[in-house]
C-alpha cells in the first residue's frame, strides 16, 4: 500500500494534530440535533471556533467564540452566563483538558463532534459523574478524516444515560 492511499492514518502525516474544519453540512446537522436539546435564552458557544463553521450557523445572536489561532484559548475562557450549550469539533489531541474544561462552565447541553477512538468509557464515566448524561449519538463518515465520527450530545439531567457500557476487559 502506498502512502497517498494511507495519508489519513495520523502515523503517516506530517503534522498529526492538523485542523479539521468541518464540512457546512455536517456543522448545520449537528447544530440542528443539538437545538432540541437547548433552553430558551441560552448562550451558545463554539469553543473551536477557526473558519466559523459552528459559530457562523448558530440560530441566534446570543453567542460566544474561542479560537486559539486567535488569541481566545478555550482552556481559559471564563463566563459568568449560567445557561450555556456548548457545540463544536474540538481538536482530538487534547480531549481531556476539553472535557475537564466545559464541566467547569456548567453548560445544561454539550454537543461534540468526536472521533470513534475519543468516545472511551472512562470519558463516559467522567461526564456521568458530572451529572451529564448521553441524550442522542449520531455515527457519521467523513472523506480525509480519521476514521468514523460521533456527534455526541450530553446534557446536565438526572435521566439515565441511553448509551450502556462497562469498563470490564473482556478475556
Amino acid at each position: 500500500m502506498t502512502t497517498s492511499k494511507i495519508s489519513n492514518k495520523i502515523k503517516n502525516r506530517n503534522k498529526p494534530k492538523d485542523v479539521f474544519i468541518t464540512p457546512e453540512g455536517l456543522a448545520k446537522l449537528h447544530i440542528k440535533m443539538t437545538e432540541k436539546y437547548s433552553k430558551d435564552n441560552v448562550l451558545w458557544l463554539d469553543p473551536f471556533k477557526n473558519s466559523g463553521v459552528y459559530y457562523n450557523n448558530f440560530n441566534t445572536d446570543n453567542k460566544d467564540w474561542c479560537e486559539i489561532l486567535n488569541g481566545r484559548d478555550f482552556l481559559k475562557y471564563d463566563t459568568s452566563h449560567n445557561n450555556i450549550t456548548i457545540c463544536s469539533n474540538p481538536p482530538y489531541s487534547m480531549i481531556n483538558d476539553v472535557l475537564k474544561k466545559t464541566i467547569e462552565l456548567k453548560p445544561h447541553v454539550v454537543s461534540y463532534l468526536l472521533g470513534f477512538h475519543n468516545i472511551t468509557t472512562k470519558r463516559l464515566e467522567f461526564m456521568e459523574n458530572n451529572g451529564y448524561k448521553v441524550v442522542e449519538v449520531f455515527l457519521t463518515l467523513v472523506k480525509g478524516w480519521y476514521g468514523f465520527s460521533f456527534i455526541i450530545i450530553f446534557q446536565k439531567t438526572d435521566k439515565p444515560s441511553i448509551l450502556k457500557y462497562d469498563r470490564k476487559i473482556w478475556k
